[in-house]
């Protein structure tokens, strides 16, 4: 064919093509819009389209193929029909649900329609898409369970269905995925284990599903997964250990499983994974090593292992991992030193190990590691010296070593070369002074060299560093002024400087601070008065000027800091123009939640201004002397949780008002002059916990509705007036530990209802006029332990049997009432029982015969004419020769004649020694004297008075093998202390006085003194006596035995462990124990000798003040002035060399001189060219050095700053008990209060079972 035929060919064959295009198109248009367009529009209706990204999704286009979002191409590679093979709809911010038309779309390969807010559940019919390849359903708000027909999609290979909230398990279906590489499903709320079948995945590379629900373990074919890259399963509930097979995904590139509950041991075989650039698994409950195959990770950048509990040493190996740019260790218990191979990580730019257990010094080496921009090894037990290395690190950043006994100072020129922002060197041992180039190239934000041992002023280079946010110095040595120029620093919104030596006035330009919201200068020597330009603080949150010196009036200016939430002025000596009031503009601002006035000087009302303050939880003004009446209104105060008004002069009733206060817990109003009416309001507080209102005037009677206060776990209303019956509903108070009710009038009958109280551990009800019988119901007090006190009242009848199930039970007292009939035998059951007081009742019959009583004290027993056995000698039968006792119906009367008949009968000799048992443990001053004036040449019985199971003075002689040195456990002026182990198994301390017959008159007094004191004496911190004996001259005490000695050989021993808590619960329990001898004995006692040595402990170092060999009844008639020397060398208050008059103070004095022995770990006694004694020592100590931690005790653990801060708060008070002047001294009662506040805001140990300094009446 020639040339121009085939051209002619070739034209006619094109335009026939033309032809067919034009019919077929022609034929489409006659037919309408194609199925998988009508599909879509199905879809479009379910869709929410605000911004009509659809809207040209035409109904009258003859095929959807140009539509938005919608791609078509030819079915095959031989076919001209066109098909919709990807709907891309992300990110046109639709909304609604899904069709089930999506089904119908069968050539689809990629449906995307992330970054929408579709919801409701995926359709099932999206299994129908039989040829989907791509499919994301990712940050949307889709919901319910994954359709498990996703799992006939062979041909799927990413499935993204992140962020929405998808729920249920995976279904196992998913593991037909056979093409699958990508599985991202994190930020839902899927549930449930991974399905078995997850491990047939071959081809997964990708598997993220973080931020989920699921539970139980990784399963242990992961192995399997052998493609897998990138395996993301943190923030779920994984638990079991990580199982070894995962180190057969060599591949693998990112292992992040934090996060979870896995526990064991991190499996060696991670250590094959050489891939790996992350290895997340902090935040679980892992334990063990960290391996040293981590080492073989050459590849990995960032380690983060923190928050476990991985034990033993870090591995020198982590050296290799010379790519590593992250490694953080922190939160963990590991042990031993820092490696120093860290050195060898060059890249390394971020190290923490803080929260751990390591030992040893800061590598020198870690000053080589150039791009170092973050370091944190603090909480640690690192010592040594900060290297000097690290101030030429030019990217450091943050340095953190807080929490450690790092020494020496602090390199000179740190903060020279690098950017700083952030610097916390806080609790340590450092010395010196400031750096002053810490803020040089001014980016320093935080600064925190907080208790350590610092030194000087603060450095210049300090107070103009314009980017500090936060200056926080607190529990140094600093000295010097606030400086003025501090408020330059506009962005400062932190002063803490409490704890240190800074004296002077705060100066007036402190109102230029206007970012300050925290202003802490506690515990300083600041002076003069408050300037009013404190108002100025407009964001002050919180201020805290406690234990100062400031004086004048509280400036009004100050409540213009509408900011405010905590104010705690406490400890100073705000009075201004006698008398100094608390301000009526009090509560000018508005969000104060928390205010201390307590122990100021502060007299007049409480403002009505104070109501105002409608956030405030707190109100503490204990321990002042304010006068008026509880202000009526204050329960408009809805937040209020406490009121402490204690130990103030407050008089008048308690308004009806008081029932507002419906978030009151803590209502505390003792030791004031409240009068009138317990308002029945009262009964409004539902939240109440604690109330006491004990040692006030309150009259009339105890209104029921009290008993309405069911959250109620401490009452206290005794030392009061209150009168009329005890309602029965107090029996309600399920929750009740204490009930203190003594020294009041109330009378009737005791309610049996109070047998409710199975939480009551103690119940103090003596001292009242309650009449009838003993209720049988207290037997049910199953929990009451420390005391049940009935003396003193009217009861009568027969004591119940039922008082035999208070196995807890330590004392009771029953004494002073008309009780009649027998001791009843169940008291065998009482174990616990160390004291027993039965006398001035009606009691007849023979004592059971129980170990128990049999060696009771015969002043348990005493005018009970009816009763006889037991230390009241034997229930003889009349002689023959007597005349016949007369038959009544009084079986009491009957028996008193029976005792005086016998009695009648016995000899001299015995009735001698029957009034001198009689005599001698009776109350009255008069026995004791008539002891005193019996000849030592005569020959008496041994006398014996304890609870504890029988015994006589051979057995004490046998215990202590006749009393052979090798029994002594400690030597007093008043005798020498054994141990001895009596026949019932009971370990007691025997203390052998000498006798008159020895040539020492002053025992036999000591000895009385001790007698008639301690056996009076009920208080969990007053040692306990036993019993004695009497034996030929021979004076023994048994005391309970303190298996720890006395305080004085534990802290001065070869091997003394006692840190500062334990410290700190012996100085409270022995201050308590004081104030219980100062303040609620009856008459005073002054106990003449506190000193270490006088102080024991029990196995739980309890204290325990004993050794009244020299002690003193104040106020008790024919009682004469000792001309011994009260106390003992080193703990003599001064002024008794001129008065040689012992009072309270004496024993203030030389209770501080204790605190001062347990702050220093230095004796009472000193060298002359150091002061000769301790008081003089520490004064000359702070005029030299300032009030600071290297004063302490070096045995103690300094690290802690709050632990030091408390400390030195301790110290002070202790520097107050031995104030020169007495008058300058606090009371023991302000002392006990002083160490509780002291502890609720330094170390916060608890001391729940310390609070109570009550007796036991």
């Amino acid at each position: 064919m020639r040339p121009l035929d085939m051209g002619k060919s070739s034209i006619w064959r094109r335009l026939f093509i033309v032809f067919v295009l034009i019919h077929v198109l022609s034929v489409h248009q006659s037919k309408g819009l194609n199925s998988e367009g009508q599909y879509l529009l199905e879809i479009k209706r379910n869709l929410v389209d605000k911004f009509h990204h659809l809207s040209n999704w035409n109904p009258n286009d003859p095929t959807p193929c140009g539509w938005n979002g919608v791609s078509c191409s030819p079915i095959d590679y031989y076919s001209y029909d066109l098909v919709v093979q990807s709907l891309n709809l992300s990110s046109m911010n639709l909304s609604g649900s899904l069709s089930p038309s999506i089904g119908g779309l069968v050539q689809l390969t990629v449906l995307d329609l992330s970054h929408n807010g579709l919801s409701n559940n995926i359709p099932k019919e999206v299994g129908n898409c039989s040829n989907l390849e791509i499919l994301n359903l990712n940050d949307n708000e889709f919901e319910a369970q994954i359709p498990k027909e996703i799992g006939t999609l062979s041909y799927l290979t990413t499935l993204k269905i992140y962020n929405n909230r998808f729920s249920g398990p995976f279904p196992d279906e998913i593991g037909n995925l056979s093409s699958l590489t990508q599985l991202l499903a994190y930020s839902n709320d899927i549930n449930g284990s991974l399905p078995s079948s997850f491990c047939n995945l071959k081809s997964l590379k990708s598997f993220r599903a973080g931020q989920n629900r699921l539970t139980g373990s990784l399963p242990s074919n992961i192995g399997s997964c052998e493609s897998l890259q990138y395996l993301g399963l943190a923030q779920n509930e994984l638990t079991g250990s990580i199982p070894a097979e995962i180190g057969m995904l060599t591949s693998l590139r990112e292992l992040i499983l934090w996060d979870n509950q896995l526990s064991g041991s991190i499996p060696g075989e991670i250590g094959n994974c050489t891939n790996l650039s992350t290895l997340a698994l902090y935040e679980n409950k892992l334990v063990g090593s960290v391996p040293k195959e981590l080492g073989n990770l050459i590849n990995l950048k960032h380690l983060f292992l923190y928050r476990n509990e991985l034990n033993g040493t870090i591995p020198r190996e982590i050296g290799n991992l010379s790519f590593a740019e992250q490694i953080d260790f922190s939160e963990n218990l590991l042990t031993g030193e820092i490696p120093v191979e860290f050195g060898n990580i060059k890249g390394l730019n971020l190290l923490y190990l803080f929260e751990n257990q390591l030992t040893g010094v800061i590598p020198v080496e870690l000053t080589s590691l150039k791009n170092l921009s973050k370091l944190d090894l603090s909480i640690n037990n690192l010592t040594g010296r900060i290297p000097v290395g690290f101030q030429y690190l030019e990217e450091l950043v943050m340095f953190q070593l807080f929490d450690n006994s790092l020494t020496g100072t602090i390199p000179r020129k740190l903060g020279a070369y690098s950017l700083l922002w952030v610097v916390d060197l806080s609790n340590n041992q450092l010395t010196g002074r400031i750096p002053r180039h810490l803020c040089h190239n001014l980016n320093l934000m935080f600064l925190n060299l907080g208790t350590n041992k610092l030194t000087g002023n603060i450095p210049s280079g300090v107070t103009n560093c314009l980017p500090l946010v936060q200056l926080l110095l607190t529990g140094n040595s600093l000295t010097g002024s606030l400086p003025s120029n501090l408020c330059k620093l506009v962005n400062l919104s932190a002063i803490e400087l409490g704890q240190n030596n800074f004296r002077g006035p705060i100066q007036a330009e402190i109102g230029n601070c206007k970012a300050l919201q925290r202003l802490h200068l506690h515990y300083n020597y600041f002076t003069s008065e408050l300037p009013r330009e404190i108002g100025n603080l407009s964001q002050l949150a919180s201020f805290n000027i406690s234990s100062n010196s400031f004086i004048g009036r509280i400036p009004p200016e100050l409540f213009n800091c509408k900011m405010l939430q905590r104010l705690d002025l406490s400890r100073n000596r705000f009075t201004g123009n006698l008398p100094g009031r608390i301000p009526r503009h009090l509560c000018h601002n508005l969000n104060l939640m928390f205010l201390n006035l307590g122990t100021n000087k502060l007299t007049g009302n409480i403002p009505s201004g104070v109501t105002n303050c409608l956030p405030l939880v707190q109100l503490l003004l204990t321990g002042n002397s304010l006068t008026g009446s509880l202000p009526s209104n204050l329960c408009k105060l809805v937040n209020l949780s406490a009121i402490e008004l204690g130990q103030n002069n407050f008089r008048g009733p308690i308004q009806a008002e008081i029932g507002n206060c419906k978030a009151l817990q803590r209502l505390h109003l003792h030791y004031n002059y409240f009068t009138s009416e317990l308002p029945r309001e009262i009964g409004n507080l539902s939240q109440l916990a604690s109330f006491n209102i004990s040692s006030n005037s309150f009259i009339e009677r105890i209104p029921p509705e009290l008993f309405n206060c069911k959250m109620l776990q401490r009452l206290d209303l005794s030392r009061n007036r209150f009168t009329g019956n005890l309602p029965g509903e107090i029996g309600a108070l399920s929750q009740l530990e204490l009930l203190k009710l003594s020294d009041n009038d109330l009378s009737g009958i005791i309610p049996p209802e109070l047998g409710n109280l199975i939480h009551l551990t103690e119940l103090q009800m003596g001292g009242n006029s309650f009449s009838g019988n003993i209720p049988a119901a207290l037997g049910s007090l199953s929990g009451l332990q420390i005391a049940l006190n009935l003396s003193y009242n009217n009861l009568s009848g027969v004591i119940p049997q039922e008082l035999g199930n208070l196995v807890l039970l330590e004392y009771l007292m029953l004494n002073n009432n008309h009780l009649s009939g027998e001791i009843p035998g169940s008291f065998a059951n009482l174990p616990s029982l160390f004291g027993y007081n039965f006398s001035y009742n009606d009691l007849t019959g023979p004592i059971p015969s129980l170990p128990r009583l049999n060696n009771m004290a015969i002043s348990s027993f005493i005018e009970n004419r009816g009763l006889c056995g037991g230390p009241l000698g034997g229930c003889n039968p009349p002689l023959s020769s007597s005349p016949p006792v007369p038959d009544t119906k009084d079986k009491q009367i009957r028996l008193g004649k029976l005792v005086a008949i016998i009695a009648a009968t016995i000899g001299g000799v015995s009735l001698v020694l029957i009034a001198v048992i009689i005599y001698f443990m009776r109350r009255p001053v008069r026995t004791v004297a008539t002891l005193q004036e019996k000849p030592p040449t005569t020959q008496v019985k041994d006398i014996y008075f304890s609870p504890k199971e029988g015994f006589t003075f051979r057995d004490l002689v046998a215990a202590t093998e006749n009393f052979n040195e090798s029994f002594v456990v400690g030597r007093g002026a008043c005798g020498t202390v054994y141990k001895a182990v009596l026949p019932s198994g009971q370990a007691v301390a025997v203390k052998k006085l000498a006798s008159q017959r020895e040539g020492n008159n002053n025992v036999d007094n000591s000895f009385r003194a001790e007698i008639l004191t301690l056996g009076n004496i009920r208080h969990r911190n007053i040692v306990k006596l036993y019993g004695f004996c009497y034996h030929q001259g021979s004076n023994l005490l048994l005391y309970e035995y303190m298996s720890r000695g006395s305080l004085g050989e534990l802290l001065y021993g070869t091997s003394c462990h006692l840190d500062w808590r334990t410290r700190f619960l012996i100085a409270l329990g022995a201050a308590q124990g004081l104030a219980y001898l100062h303040h609620d004995c009856k008459p005073r006692i002054f106990h003449r000798d506190i000193k270490s040595n006088n102080i024991l402990l029990n196995e739980k170092f309890e204290a325990r003040v004993g050794d009244f060999g020299l002690a003193k009844v104040m106020d008790m008639p024919q009682t004469k002035s000792m001309s011994a020397i009260a106390g003992s060398y080193g703990y003599i208050a001064p002024e008794y060399a001129y008065t040689m008059k012992v009072t309270e103070k004496c024993d203030i004095y030389s209770y501080g001189v204790v605190l001062l022995e347990l702050l220093t770990g230095r004796t009472p006694v000193q060298p002359l060219d150091q002061g000769g004694d301790l008081v003089t020592w520490v004064r000359h100590y702070i005029r030299d050095h300032s009030l600071s931690p290297g004063m302490l005790d070096s045995r103690l653990n300094q690290r802690d700053e709050r632990t030091v801060c408390h400390m030195l708060t301790v110290m002070k008070i202790a520097l107050i008990c031995t104030s020169m002047s007495p008058s300058d001294r606090p009371t023991m009662r302000e002392v006990v209060l002083m160490l509780i506040e002291s502890n609720q805001r330094g170390s916060r140990f608890d001391i729940s079972s310390s609070h109570d300094t009550d007796r036991i009446e």
